[in-house]
């Protein structure tokens, strides 16, 4: 008699991910709307704190700041270029705005109002977009691709792209603090716990090495921080040695700090984000490059491709564009050949 055949393992059916899907893996460590909660907390401290959306409370967990703080709480409806404007009039009237909604329509939609209304006046409005780059699956329409590369451009106005929930729990008191507008992506919901492993410090405009390597240097911003954390884990296995350079303001970019680490000899630097590779933290930092000089032994862009990316599931968008942990380690594999 022929013994049973075991059966087939089932694999998990992977969906479109929603609009509010976290990012991390299965079994990592999260903690829940750190940006709400931070910024309730600042609120407490703070009486000039304010708060505001476009019908996107739940969904930037500016909820968490309503509840505790509802007559500072401000519900504008489904008009981006309204929030903005009424965000730069209670900032003329000694109020420190933070301003939620989808990346998209924060740059996309609401761009001239925060280029003339809000930027060109020099005021403190704290713009905190969800959904950067390739964090939904659902299409063109919601993906910010190249939120980065639009906000760059606009003069004074600080960039920044958290890697995870201790960037962003201190990145708001910061960019609090800071006399200026800043544009923040935003990471939402469960958001995973990385840095506070490496004894980080969030600071505006400084980049931190959070681990050293002789052959290959990822510079990286926002969850490809992260992405490159593993990558290095992984790589190490292959007798590969990676160091990470995390990058979360884009601008002003910590210009030292890039040319100290890329001066490194013999060292392949790959820079990392989840954004077009037009116009990001990439360009910034290969334009840094060649306008001083410094030619490392190898420099490669791990990015997003300048087109209209594809709906879907997110493990499966990110292995098809190259920036899910596997498929980056591969491609670093294959440029050190």
């Amino acid at each position: 008699m022929n013994a049973p055949t075991a059966p087939a393992p089932v694999k998990k059916k992977l969906t479109t991910s929603a609009m509010i899907a976290s990012i991390a893996a299965e079994g990592q460590r999260t903690k829940p709307a750190p940006f709400g909660h931070a910024l309730a907390a600042l609120a407490e401290q703070r009486a000039d704190i304010v708060g505001l959306t476009a019908d996107l409370a739940k969904y930037t967990d500016l909820h968490i700041f309503a509840k505790q703080h509802p007559s500072r709480f401000f519900q504008m409806g489904m008009a981006e270029q309204v929030l903005m404007g009424a965000a730069a009039g209670l900032a003329h009237e000694g109020f420190v705005p933070f301003a939620t909604t989808y990346a998209v329509f924060a740059t996309r939609r609401a761009y001239d109002f925060i280029h003339q209304a809000i930027v060109e006046e020099n005021l403190p409005v704290k713009i905190c977009a969800a959904l950067p780059g390739l964090t939904t699956g659902y299409g063109p329409s919601h993906q910010a691709t190249e939120d980065l590369a639009l906000m760059r451009a606009i003069p004074n106005l600080t960039v920044i792209d958290p890697c995870d929930a201790t960037d962003i729990e201190q990145a708001v008191p910061a960019i609090a603090a800071h006399d200026g507008p800043v544009y923040m992506r935003l990471l939402r919901g469960q958001v995973p716990c990385v840095l506070d492993e490496y004894g980080y410090r969030f600071e505006i405009g400084k980049a931190k090495t959070l681990r050293d390597g002789r052959d290959v240097l990822i510079v990286s911003t926002g969850i490809m921080t992260m992405r490159a954390l593993e990558v290095a884990d992984q790589l190490k296995a292959d007798g590969v040695d990676v160091g990470v350079l995390h990058v979360p303001t884009i601008k002003p970019l910590d210009e030292a700090a890039l040319l100290d680490a890329c001066r490194r000899e013999g060292r392949l630097v790959v820079v990392a984000e989840n954004h077009t590779v037009v116009g990001g933290l990439g360009e910034a930092v290969s334009a840094l490059l060649m306008r001083e000089r410094v030619f490392p032994a190898g420099f490669r862009l791990a990015g997003l491709p300048d087109a209209y990316l594809r709906a879907g599931a997110l493990p499966t968008l990110h292995d098809l564009y190259g920036i899910s942990r596997e498929v980056l380690a591969e491609r670093i594999k294959g440029w050190l050949a």
